[in-house]
């Protein structure tokens, strides 16, 4: 393992495989009654969020208590960036703290790159701009390993917003060390102009496509990042690229239905499809702490008792 992790394209084939098993062992501890481990007794994981989440800050929060570790939350709101205070002077006083893993989450792509060559603990990437977020990209993977019983040569569809969506570059990244093919579908507005360069196909019908995957992951319309009409209305969109009632039909029995979170019910995705069997939704909110309890395991070292 490096020791710090900002992006899913570092991780090796091993590493990944390596986070995965660590989380399956890590998920029956989860799974007693009393759920604590002495792991990171006497470290430091300071919460780092420039940018609203409930989820991910949460998930990392629970992460780190339940293997023993002292935890700092910091939000920008209410704290000295709000008076002019740089990243670099907010990293400096967290250093001088004694922060032994910052988990940061900013609206700027690259700021954990830059965090990292300031601070002498792990950096984790929680989410920076609509670059990436690889502990949702690995929870995903651990959650359809947990379904399919494995990825090697498995078919995934991620749908929607993808220019916005720090998450699908993540998964592109991940999925493809870990050997699924991955297949890219979104109105041409909302792909990147670089998406020739990802390791993944691009469709514009979703209907070809669902006949053949293995894993269907919808994503938001990130509306709160777009300054212009990328679509004609939001009823088109979902007429196009929604995964209603009829397209979740259209997919193999044994296919699963993915999403990130937060959705946007009768958008992207209808409330019937989100609640039903075969949707992962909850059981990624419960993987993400068992993900990230891993990777901060990993990087700092613990022992699982």
């Amino acid at each position: 393992m490096n020791r710090h992790l900002i992006s899913a394209g570092d991780l090796a084939k091993d590493d990944a495989l390596l986070i995965l098993d660590t989380a399956e062992e890590l998920a029956r501890v989860s799974e007693r009654s009393i759920k604590k481990l002495p792991t990171l007794r006497g470290r430091t994981v300071v919460n780092l969020f420039f940018e609203d989440s409930t989820r991910t800050r949460i998930s990392f929060e629970a992460a780190a208590k339940r293997l023993s570790a002292d935890v700092i939350n910091f939000s920008a709101k209410g704290s000295s960036v709000s008076k002019g205070e740089s990243l670099k002077d907010t990293a400096l006083t967290l250093e001088a703290m004694g922060a032994d893993a910052v988990v940061i989450r900013h609206s700027a792509s690259g700021a954990p790159y830059r965090l990292a060559t300031w601070v002498h603990g792990s950096v984790v990437n929680a989410g920076d701009g609509t670059h990436e977020h690889p502990t949702q990209a690995l929870l995903d993977a651990f959650s359809m390993r947990r379904r399919l019983g494995g990825l090697e040569g498995r078919k995934v569809t991620i749908v929607g917003d993808v220019l916005h969506s720090r998450v699908a570059r993540s998964n592109v990244l991940l999925l493809h060390t870990l050997g699924a093919e991955v297949t890219l579908v979104a109105p041409p507005t909302l792909l990147p102009v670089s998406v020739g360069s990802w390791p993944c196909e691009v469709s514009y019908d979703l209907d070809a496509v669902l006949p053949k995957s293995d894993a269907v992951m919808m994503l938001r319309v990130q509306k709160e990042r777009m300054n212009a009409a990328y679509f004609p209305s939001e009823r088109e969109y979902s007429r196009r690229y929604g995964l209603d009632r009829d397209r979740f039909a259209k997919m193999p029995d044994d296919a699963i239905v993915m999403h990130p979170g937060p959705m946007n019910r009768g958008m992207e995705i209808a409330a019937e499809v989100a609640d039903s069997a075969r949707s992962t939704i909850v059981e990624q909110v419960a993987n993400g702490v068992t993900i990230r309890m891993a990777v901060l395991y990993l990087l700092l070292g613990g022992e699982i008792a």
